[in-house]
């Protein structure tokens, strides 16, 4: 059991300060990025969606860009429009699942999204810049485990968990 500042091993009152900081630093960093990129026609949605597409690579799935995103099939659906309405992607019926939609990029959102990469790295840059590399590493380790222990703690939760109706 985890003890307070005032050394009370009863005292079991979460911490949120690292969470609260966490989101707060991400929604910071997303408004920067997204002010950096609004000239290129690009709202926070959209450049997400660009970003994650190059990241998966093209062809990747609606269902496997809604994953990655973290966000419901109709969210990204109406994103994928404005995209596609902006001649950036388009979609195609899936080769072995017709039932799915791939994703790519026509050529002006190829062009967008190596603009939009050289933006990214000069934001990287400048949100990262004063950190050493020894900083980034315990940073990354530090969030990629706090990441796997939440993940295992929902996992955890809902193979335990108890169906009531049956």
């Amino acid at each position: 059991m985890a003890t307070s500042k005032n050394n009370n091993p009863r005292d079991t009152s979460f911490d949120l300060s690292i969470s609260l900081q966490m989101g707060r630093v991400h929604r910071i960093c997303r408004e920067a990025v997204t002010a950096v990129v609004e000239p290129l026609g690009l709202t926070q949605s959209r450049w997400t969606a660009l970003v994650h597409i190059d990241y998966l690579n093209e062809g990747v799935t609606q269902l496997e860009l809604a994953n990655s995103l973290g966000i419901e099939m109709p969210s990204l659906t109406r994103t994928l429009k404005q995209l596609e309405a902006q001649n950036l992607i388009v979609r195609r019926v899936g080769e072995t699942d017709k039932r799915s939609k791939n994703i790519y990029f026509t050529q002006a959102g190829r062009d967008l999204i190596n603009r939009l990469q050289m933006l990214l790295l000069d934001i990287k840059e400048k949100l990262y810049g004063s950190l050493s590399q020894q900083q980034m590493e315990i940073i990354a380790n530090g969030l990629t485990e706090i990441e796997k222990n939440a993940r295992g703690l929902i996992n955890e939760l809902s193979e335990n968990r108890v169906d009531y109706d049956a």
